[in-house]
Parts: structure tokens; sequence; C-alpha cells
């Protein structure tokens, strides 16, 4: 008679499948780390018991150095930004899918040199399980403290230059073609886009698609009016526009903030959006729909970036290796075009 097979152990993502819960609040539960529920960690000990899991020694060692704490980082240089619809539906999604995993979110902002030399130990000296970071420029020194980083670390957006290798982001360079393509059906011929900061992937993103819808229609593009992605630097993009260009018939603008700043400096000049100027913006929030006129946008899915976010980090944390993600945008018409 041959010999029975070796019995197989059961693994944690059997114990967590069994509880109902997470890969990392399985083994929180398992090394009586904080931040777990009462009702998740006695479901954790029935699935112990049911399977009869033996717990590794060195990953139980691993788990007891966990925080129950991620980290959201934001190279800015205002603290107001975590207020701006943008970053609020962001922590959202965010804040939802760590719910989920039982971690807590701290918010960080790396506006100085003190608050990035604060981010800096936080990321060597794990403070926390994780780090999602967010509005990164070009040769920001937090996208090499992110490569030196004790612990997992996913980009919101890509950051200028080589792709990282854990990042979630919207499609900047699909959005702003579908936007600008609509804007030339319209007849419009002379399209100006009023881009975001060059130093961002986002700003060059959406700009090289509103450059090759531009192009591929037989168009010249317009050498990109920069703005900051804020409601005061869409209209003063929108006013040197008008001071170079009188004969512009129609705007993309890469984020809805800057689009209402151009909305108003339209109105103010006399222009009628959409019968003399048509404008287009990016993000639909919430000013998009209450913009007079209703502004016309590219919806992309800020609440789903945020928790798409979150969980590639859970999952790295629960030792994985998720590929990035790229979430797609969509066109909505409204009155502005």
């Amino acid at each position: 008679m041959a010999e029975d097979a070796p019995r197989r152990h059961p693994t944690l993502d059997e114990v967590a499948g069994l509880a109902g819960v997470s890969r990392s609040v399985a083994s929180r539960a398992l090394n009586n780390a904080p931040h777990v529920s009462r009702a998740k960690r006695e479901a954790v000990e029935r699935a112990v018991r049911q399977l009869g899991y033996v717990p590794n020694p060195t990953a139980r060692a691993l788990a007891t150095r966990q925080t129950g704490a991620a980290a959201l980082v934001v190279s800015g240089e205002d603290p107001s930004i975590f207020a701006d619809p943008f970053f609020a539906q962001v922590i959202v999604g965010a804040s939802a899918a760590l719910e989920e995993a039982d971690l807590h979110l701290m918010l960080c902002l790396a506006a100085t040199d003190r608050g990035r030399k604060r981010v800096e130990e936080l990321l060597l000296s794990r403070g926390a399980d994780g780090v999602m970071l967010m509005a990164l420029r070009e040769d920001d020194p937090l996208a090499r403290m992110a490569q030196e980083a004790a612990m997992p670390v996913v980009f919101g957006g890509r950051p200028v230059g080589p792709a990282p290798r854990w990042y979630v982001d919207v499609d900047n360079v699909g959005g702003a073609r579908e936007a600008t393509e609509y804007l030339i059906s319209l007849g419009r011929t002379r399209v100006a886009a009023i881009c975001g900061r060059l130093d961002t992937e986002a700003g060059r993103a959406r700009y090289r698609g509103y450059r090759d819808a531009m192009l591929a229609a037989g168009l010249d593009p317009f050498t990109p009016q920069e703005g900051d992605f804020t409601e005061p630097s869409g209209a003063a993009a929108m006013a040197a526009l008008l001071a170079h260009h009188p004969d512009v018939d129609a705007v993309f603008a890469a984020n809805d903030n800057m689009a209402a700043g151009a909305l108003r400096t339209l109105r103010e000049a006399g222009r009628t959006v959409p019968a003399d100027v048509a404008v287009v913006g990016f993000d639909d929030l919430t000013v998009a729909r209450i913009a007079d006129p209703p502004l016309t946008t590219v919806h992309q899915p800020i609440t789903a970036l945020g928790r798409e976010m979150a969980r590639m980090l859970v999952a790295l944390i629960d030792g994985q290796d998720p590929t990035p993600l790229i979430l797609p945008t969509r066109l909505v018409p409204r009155s502005s075009a």
C-alpha cells in the first residue's frame, strides 16, 4: 500500500478567508496586535481552531512589528490642500479601504523642510505599516525617500520620470484626448489648453492628450498656458489667452478648478459660454455641477483612486506583489460645451 501523502498545513490566507477578514487583520489578530475588533479577533480564533492552523514563527515575528496604521503623504505647499474636494474624496476612498483592513489612516503634509524631514523619519523608521504618496513634483525628494523606505510605498498618480513599481493612476492622456476631440467635434478649431503644473506628471499627461487630439485633427496645438490647478490660476491663464489669442473658440482646462476660473474670466470679458467659447474641465468635482453654466468635464473616479491605493498598500503589507493600476475616465457633457 502506498504511503499516505503528508498532510498539507493550512495557510494564513485560508484562515483569513474562513474568518471573513483580510490577511493583515488575521495576522494582527493571531499576534495580539492592536486595532483589531473583538468580533474579528474571535472569528480568526474560530478559523484557527477549525483549520488547525499553526503560525509560522518568522511570520509571527514580522507581524508583531506592525503599527496598525497607514500614512497618506501629500507633497504640497498649502496646509489647506486636504480641504480641496479632490483630496477629500481620495481620503474618503482610502479611509474606507483601510477600515476594512482594520488599519488607521494618518495624514501627513510635506510642505516644509521640517515636514519632509518628519516624513523621511516615518519612511525609514517603520512608523507606519505602509505609505501612500501623492502630488509629487519633478525632482521631489519624497520620491528618493520612497526608494529607500523600510516599508511598502504606493504612489497615487505616477511621478515624473521612471514609473515606480507600485502605483494607481487615472488615464490622464486618454481623458484629455477625449475632451479635446469632443470640442473639435463641435466645430471648434481654435482650441486652447490651460494645463496644470508641468512639473507634475498629471499636468504633462493631460497636455499630451490635448496635443495628440489637435495634431490628429490637423490643427495646431496652442502653447500650454500653465496654471497650478487652482481657480485663480485658471482665471489668470484665461486672461492671458484672451490677450494673446482673442479668436480662441474653445478651451480645455486640466482640472475643474481652473475651468471655473476660465468661466469667470470669460464672463467678465463679455464672452458667452458656449456660444463664443466652449469650455471643458477635468475631474467632475462639485464645482463642475454648480458652475454657471454647468461644466462639461472629464470624470475621473477620485474616490476609487484612494480606495485602490489603499487596497494595493494592504496587499503589499500582506506580502503580495500587486500590479500597477490605471483607472478609466469618461466625458460628462453639460452646458459649457
